[in-house]
C-alpha cells in the first residue's frame, strides 16, 4: 500500500448488499432503532482483538439533530455491552459539517473529512474499537482513527457491520 491506514485493522460483518444492506437502511434511515442491538450483536461473530474501549464514529450535531440518533452509537453501544468493555461514546466529536460521502471518489473523501473529526477527551494508551455501520474507501474510519491516535490511544481498530465493494 502506498498510504496505509492509520488503524491497525479493519473488520467488518459482511458485504453491504442483500438483507445487511436493507436492515442498515432500515435502521439508519427509517429510524427502525429496535435492530440496533441485534445488528451490533453481529459484531461479536467477529475475530476482535483485546480492547479497552468501544467507540462510535460520531456524527456531527447538525446530521444527529436530523436524524435523531446516531447509529454507529447504537452499534458501539450493543458491541460494548456483548463483550463487557466500556462504551467510550464521549471521545471524539464531530466538529464540522461535511457534505454526504456518497459518491464521493476516494481523493475527494479524504479532503471533505480533513480536520473534521477531534477529541473531547484523550484516549492515553487504549487500546480502542471504533465502530461504524458501513465502511466504504476507510476515509471515516481512517480521519477518526487519526485523531484517536494523536490522542495517545495504543491502537485503533475499525470495526463495521458492512463493507460496500
Amino acid at each position: 500500500m502506498k498510504h496505509p491506514p492509520p488503524f491497525a485493522r479493519a473488520l467488518c460483518y459482511g458485504a453491504y448488499a442483500g438483507t445487511l444492506k436493507e436492515a442498515v437502511h432500515l435502521l439508519k434511515f427509517q429510524g427502525i432503532k429496535r435492530l440496533a442491538r441485534p445488528l451490533g450483536g453481529l459484531l461479536l461473530a467477529l475475530d476482535l482483538p483485546g480492547a479497552d474501549c468501544v467507540a462510535p464514529v460520531p456524527l456531527s450535531p447538525g446530521a444527529l439533530r436530523r436524524r435523531g440518533f446516531n447509529q454507529s452509537y447504537l452499534l458501539a453501544r450493543a458491541l460494548a455491552a456483548g463483550l463487557g468493555l466500556p462504551l467510550a461514546g464521549d471521545v471524539l466529536y464531530k466538529r464540522k459539517e461535511t457534505p454526504s460521502q456518497v459518491g464521493l471518489t476516494r481523493a475527494q473523501r479524504l479532503g471533505n473529512l480533513k480536520g473534521a473529526f477531534a477529541l473531547r477527551r484523550k484516549p492515553d494508551g487504549e487500546r480502542v474499537l471504533l465502530v461504524d455501520d458501513v465502511m466504504t474507501t476507510g476515509a471515516t474510519m481512517g480521519a477518526c482513527a487519526r485523531a484517536l491516535l494523536r490522542g495517545g490511544a495504543k491502537e485503533v481498530t475499525a470495526v463495521s457491520l458492512a463493507r460496500s465493494p
